[in-house]
């Protein structure tokens, strides 16, 4: 575990086959891909899929251990991958702007203000645990049903009771 990002390794026992490769860098402006189970209770069991881009290169506070997102997240997208163009993973969702904290404090709704943990923190918290995460490629672009469909082979749900 490590508290200070937000980021846990689990051992699951179902075996796809499929794994994630991991990109490191991430450049402004990119489109990006959210895959997760956000409100698993009311949406669809089996995930949910959305497009944005990387809108700034730093979280709240200018914290470089983030990027901004656009592509929407709800509770429950937590935890699920953030995709560049080509299926790597150069994130990990994690939080949504305080709508109503930032109406409070400023007097505008927010729109698509989202956070994800950078790959690169992925990619240092699995090589200390002896992971070596397979380095993101750019061979072929990736339509989005085929973004989502390589996002859901190696997503599962993970729920705390």
């Amino acid at each position: 575990m490590d508290p200070t990002n937000d980021l846990a390794l689990l051992r699951v026992e179902t075996d796809t086959g499929a794994y994630a490769s991991v990109r490191v860098e991430t450049r402004l402006g990119e489109s990006v891909a959210v895959f997760g189970y956000p409100l698993s209770h009311v949406l669809a069991s089996g995930g949910n899929f959305t497009l944005g881009n990387v809108t700034a290169l730093a979280g709240l506070g200018n914290d470089t251990r983030f990027i901004q997102i656009s592509a929407p997240v709800q509770p429950g997208n937590s935890g699920g991958p953030l995709l560049d163009g080509y299926g790597n993973v150069i994130g990990v969702v994690t939080s949504k702007l305080d709508a109503l904290a930032a109406l409070a404090v400023t007097g505008d709704i927010p729109q698509n203000v989202n956070f994800a943990l950078r790959g690169a923190s992925l990619y240092a918290f699995l090589l200390s645990y002896g992971i070596s995460p397979v380095a993101g490629s750019s061979e072929k672009k990736l339509e989005a049903p085929d973004l989502a469909e390589r996002a859901s082979s190696f997503s599962v749900a993970v729920t705390c009771e």
